[in-house]
């Protein structure tokens, strides 16, 4: 079970990281400042409605008054309306924010995940980006448009009250307020302890996201191997350090809304206090006292929800974190602003500018190394012709797929170039170099779908003609023909309901379709049964035909008709020729294929 360690990010509520987050909140820009006003509009009339019951008191009931009181009744009725319409407004403000937001985010999310390099794939569990695009994502959404209700309603209180409190009366306004200093010092206290806690929740509930994924997706191994307890075990530590570290979140929420409600009623005891002293020696009126009263239990009524606001806040910042830390990764391979200006991206490729591909590639005095990890190939040559087919042979580890990876430029050489027919591949696009590129993977991965949305994923302008021809092209065409529905047969979730084999050819026609003139097969072969190989090996010749190939091959019966075979050895080539060139020689190869053939033998004996 995946334990990467995730990257550690601020301690305190960070302002520039909610300033960035905003940045991507300009599309609704128009609808926060309505909402911003509309709060602005609710907490007015939540703060004019005291100060009428104060002149209702002094004027109306303390006299016993009823000049005017019709008029005044109107006035405090159609504050009422206002009210509901405001209130009816926040809300559909508030929920119009709270659903397009999250959408955008991801959106961009996946936008930045299509992007990304192979390397940072490498290192990150599929579960953690699940809970970013996901939880994480939703939290952000529901933090953003509710929290700007209560945040701009509370400061709005929190102002008009204290001016008019400070406007009746600056001691008994100093007196009832006195507790603020108190509520500040333990805001801070609890502030990053809070964040500290949720943001364990937060990590933890990565993990358990990666955990289902992996328990998920790897059921067949966890049942042959008989590792249902141990993985039972792992997930109950899991959410059982969830458990503990939300209830550590909760324990701190739980004590510091409590203690704002007490300082409120301190305030409040207060002001009666001293309010009723002012009434009993007349400095104050009866309806002042009771527009302090119902005031200072008003302010501290946004306090208290803007200390919820606080740790909502301070829980969402671990989200906004992951979800910013992804949407601003830079992927370490991207096109420079010269080759972007030419050919374009990868969302808006200037295919008109783009030049043929004969397929010739060079590998010139090329060294690689991963990031945190040792030298796979030092000054590394290789000089392949247009159509010519390349056999990569070695033990694991021994830099087959890294060569293969840096001729299709998923990762970039640390040191020398590679180029295509003559030039560079860094001064053409990556769309321009995938677009040419077909790549058939040693498992086969197909998306929940029909067998012609598969072979088309290859080439979304492919017509009908073209998927059965490439279709045809790799033998698959007979077998899709003999299933009920044909190219419309719905190959299940992750072409669960096919063979292998089925699969497999599948896979290689969705890499045909596109007529690319770069092509891969890493070890397309390996994880079929010797009837598909059969028929895949005889695809194989015609499709390679005119292309150039290269195969990583683990059957080494499926490379004898390689233009060339290249022995890789700790990132070097050690040998290379012609199947029956190395076999002549009796070195490495000869080893390899000898060994090989006597097993296929034994095997079909035993």
């Amino acid at each position: 079970m995946d334990t990467k360690k995730e990257q550690e990010f601020n301690k305190k509520i960070d302002i520039k990281l909610w300033k960035n987050l905003l940045h991507y909140m300009k599309p609704y820009s128009k609808n926060l400042f309505a909402l911003a006003f509309v709060m602005v509009l609710v907490a007015g009339i939540d703060v004019v409605f005291p100060l009428m019951n104060k002149i209702a008191i002094d004027k109306y009931i303390v006299p016993k008054n009823l000049d005017g009181l019709v008029g005044f009744s109107i006035k405090y009725g159609v504050l009422i309306i206002i009210q509901a319409i405001n209130v009816y407004l926040l809300i559909a403000l508030a929920g119009k924010l709270e659903t397009h937001i999250p959408y955008d985010i991801r959106t961009l999310a996946f936008k930045r995940l299509q992007e990304l390099s192979f390397s940072y794939y490498d290192k990150t569990p599929i579960g953690w980006l699940m809970a970013r695009m996901t939880s994480d994502v939703r939290r952000l959404g529901e933090v953003i448009s509710w929290g700007l209700v209560d945040i701009v309603w509370g400061f709005t209180m929190m102002s008009g009250i204290a001016v008019l409190m400070f406007y009746h009366s600056v001691k008994l306004a100093l007196i009832s307020l006195s507790v603020i200093p108190v509520l500040i010092v333990i805001s801070t206290f609890f502030q990053q302890r809070i964040l500290t806690a949720f943001r364990q929740v937060r990590k933890i509930n990565s993990r358990i996201t990666g955990a289902y994924n992996e328990g998920i997706g790897g059921a067949k191994t966890t049942k042959t191997l008989v590792r249902e307890k141990e993985n039972l075990n792992e997930f109950k530590n899991l959410t059982g350090n969830m458990r503990n570290s939300s209830i550590k979140a909760a324990i701190y929420s739980s004590l510091f809304l409590p203690i704002v409600m007490t300082l409120a009623s301190v305030g409040t005891g207060l002001a009666l206090w001293f309010g009723g002293n002012g009434v009993i020696v007349k400095t104050i009126t009866y309806g002042t006292l009771v527009l302090f009263i119902s005031y200072t239990r008003q302010f501290f009524e946004p306090v208290r929800e803007l200390a919820r606001v606080l740790a909502e806040l301070q829980a969402a910042q671990a989200s906004a974190e992951r979800v910013l830390s992804l949407i601003e990764t830079k992927p370490d391979i991207k096109d420079s602003k010269e080759v972007l200006k030419r050919f374009g991206d990868l969302y808006n490729p200037k295919r008109e500018n783009w030049p043929d591909v004969t397929g010739n590639l060079t590998f010139k005095n090329v060294s690689f190394q991963y990031k945190d990890g040792e030298k796979v190939l030092d000054n590394f040559n290789l000089d392949i012709k247009s159509g010519e087919t390349i056999a990569l042979v070695g033990e694991t580890g021994s830099g087959k797929s890294t060569i293969v990876n840096l001729a299709c430029r998923f990762y970039e050489p640390t040191e020398g170039e590679i180029l295509i027919d003559g030039v560079n591949y860094k001064e053409r696009s990556l769309s321009w170099l995938h677009e040419n590129i077909g790549y058939v993977l040693q498992t086969p991965q197909l998306f929940s779908g029909t067998i012609r949305e598969n072979i088309q994923y290859g080439d979304l302008e492919a017509t009908e003609m073209d998927i059965i021809r490439a279709s045809k092209l790799v033998n698959a065409h007979g077998f899709i023909m003999d299933l009920e529905n044909g190219y419309d047969t719905e190959v299940g979730e992750g072409g669960g309901k096919l063979s292998t084999g089925q699969k497999q050819l599948i896979s290689f026609a969705r890499a045909i379709v596109s007529n690319p003139r770069l092509f891969v097969l890493d070890e397309a072969t390996s994880s079929i049964d010797t009837e598909t190989e059969r028929i895949i090996q005889n695809a194989i010749d015609r499709v390679l035909m005119g292309r150039t190939s290269f195969i990583i091959a683990h059957r080494l019966s499926t490379i004898v008709s390689s233009d060339r075979i290249l022995v890789i050895r700790n990132g070097k080539i050690v040998e290379e020729g012609t199947h029956k060139r190395l076999l002549s020689n009796k070195g490495y190869y000869y080893r390899l294929y000898t060994n090989q053939f006597k097993k296929n033998v034994e095997s079909k004996l035993g």
